[in-house]
């Protein structure tokens, strides 16, 4: 069947075989980052409230278990927008855990709303937490990740601080850097300080890998990238090459809506939906080329690759 709030697996490097929640159901978020693989927000707000209703996600949350596929190694709460901007949040991580034991849960978060002590306390229900921190200079943040005119980098830090305080699980920080917008040293040196302080589990520089909100913006190149994991002790781990096993072949209605709906979340390339999916690549490539017939998905080369985008995916200029 379709589903409108569950997606994927998709792979990660940090969690392996991760099942999404969209917990906003639109491109409902605190900021409107220029690196965003699902597009331009569409409403930025810091407003807290059932955006989707718990009762809602768990439900095909449940369904998707009945259809008897390999459990995921994650179940993670991310999707079109900011996750924490769901007031139902800790129902559905606990609901969660609950229709799959043993599973963890993990939360994408760009760590605006920590400032807030009842968001902290939900996510402590999670076992991974995933926050971004792409810069701590005040110029480079309001460029790079465009936030509600609310939010500051100072808070946003000392709300991490104390969340790493408050929570038991495990703490995976990202930074992102675009080149000439987040990279000077005045902000690695900020950071390095930062994660000195906050002691995550991991930390993860990366940058650009898939085309992002506003066109134009580029990648680093790999000696900066080099030099900012060994200041700050990160590295991205990379997929370990598992390929998941379905517990039973997916029908071609199945890997198409199962394919749309992890399209609408990321843009993606066929062999990333294939391993994502434990599916035959020639079958996701014949799905990916029969929505795009139909104008459901739509195609772009990026640095020698070729992307697929759902159609509501929007590139500035």
């Amino acid at each position: 069947m379709a589903y409108k709030y569950v997606f994927g697996p998709v792979m990660s490097g940090r969690l392996g075989r991760s099942l999404g929640l969209d917990l906003l159901g639109d491109r409902i978020c605190s900021m409107d980052c220029v690196y965003c693989e699902v597009g331009a927000t569409r409403n930025r707000t810091c407003e807290r409230r059932v955006y989707v209703p718990a009762a809602d996600i768990l439900r095909e949350l449940s369904q998707w278990k009945e259809e008897g596929l390999e459990p995921p190694d994650m179940i993670t709460l991310g999707g079109l927008g900011e996750p924490c901007l769901n007031a139902d949040m800790e129902r559905i991580i606990l609901g969660a855990k609950a229709l799959f034991p043993g599973i963890p849960v993990a939360v994408l978060t760009n760590a605006s709303l920590m400032t807030d002590p009842e968001v902290r306390r939900e996510l402590c229900a999670a076992d991974v937490v995933l926050p971004s921190m792409d810069s701590l200079v005040p110029e480079e943040f309001t460029r790079v990740n465009r936030p509600d005119e609310a939010i500051t980098p100072e808070a946003v830090a000392d709300g991490l601080l104390a969340f790493r305080n408050e929570f038991k699980g495990k703490i995976f920080l990202e930074i992102l850097l675009a080149e000439g917008i987040n990279d000077s040293d005045e902000n690695l040196g900020r950071l390095r300080i930062f994660c000195q302080r906050l002691a995550p589990d991991r930390v993860d520089v990366v940058t650009l890998t898939r085309p992002g909100t506003v066109k134009g913006v580029r990648p680093v190149d790999g000696e900066v990238l080099s030099r900012w994991r060994l200041a700050l002790g990160g590295g991205e781990t990379r997929p370990d090459g598992r390929r998941a096993h379905a517990g039973k072949e997916m029908s071609l209605e199945r890997m198409t809506a199962a394919v749309t709906a992890s399209l609408s979340r990321r843009p993606q390339t066929a062999e990333q939906l294939a391993q994502a999916l434990g599916a035959d690549l020639e079958r996701v490539r014949q799905a990916v080329e029969a929505l795009e017939k139909m104008g459901e998905v739509t195609r772009r080369d990026d640095r020698g690759e070729t992307f697929y985008h759902g159609t509501g995916h929007v590139i500035e200029d």
